[in-house]
């Protein structure tokens, strides 16, 4: 089984929300490092605008490039549900590798400003997942803009789409998710 996000980019406001929950529930400190971000996407000019939100988790790729790139073996992926996890006291530090960070076209492995900072990342609330709960991103939200679930029952709820403004796709890497782009509507009379 692999694990999945679903974002619904016509859903999400920019509340930070899912930012907000994600570091309290996992003791993130204030700075850098956000295991979901959201990035804000603007096209065009007056009158002909658009705008969107794009929430960025760890995608927990099928086959992820972070895995492979760590030279100390700090990051696996969990066969049972498909999470990839990171080992903190295997990680030797950004200082001293990063090539996680490198390697990650979606910017998952994050850092914090202490000095060689260890390796850090979305684990899917694996705690919390466990004990039947969804991640906590996807609990706190209060649009409903994240759902989480069996990559299949995702599919089946929501579609096979890997769009959405903000995201690229990589097919060699096969992230774990499912988009539902806001579409781009001109304005224009």
């Amino acid at each position: 089984m692999q694990l999945a996000f679903h974002f619904d980019q016509t859903r999400c406001t920019g509340c930070w929300t899912c930012v907000v929950a994600c570091k309290d529930w996992n003791d993130v400190p204030a700075g850098p490092a956000s295991w979901i971000r959201v990035s804000e996407i603007q096209r065009g000019n007056y009158p002909d605008l658009f705008m969107a939100f794009m929430a960025t988790p760890c995608y927990h790729c099928a086959d992820p490039y972070c895995m492979p790139s760590c030279p100390h073996d700090a990051i696996t992926k969990r066969s049972r549900d498909g999470i990839v996890i990171v080992d903190r006291d295997m990680c030797v530090g950004k200082d001293d590798c990063g090539m996680c960070l490198d390697s990650c076209p979606y910017e998952a492995p994050q850092f914090g400003n202490e000095e060689n900072a260890k390796m850090q990342k979305c684990n899917f609330c694996a705690d919390r997942w466990k004990e039947g709960k969804p991640p906590i991103c996807v609990a706190a939200c209060p649009t409903r803009a994240l759902d989480a679930g069996p990559l299949e029952e995702m599919e089946a709820k929501y579609g096979k789409s890997h769009e959405a403004e903000g995201f690229q796709y990589d097919s060699i890497l096969k992230p774990s998710t499912i988009m539902k782009p806001k579409p781009v509507v001109s304005l224009t009379y």
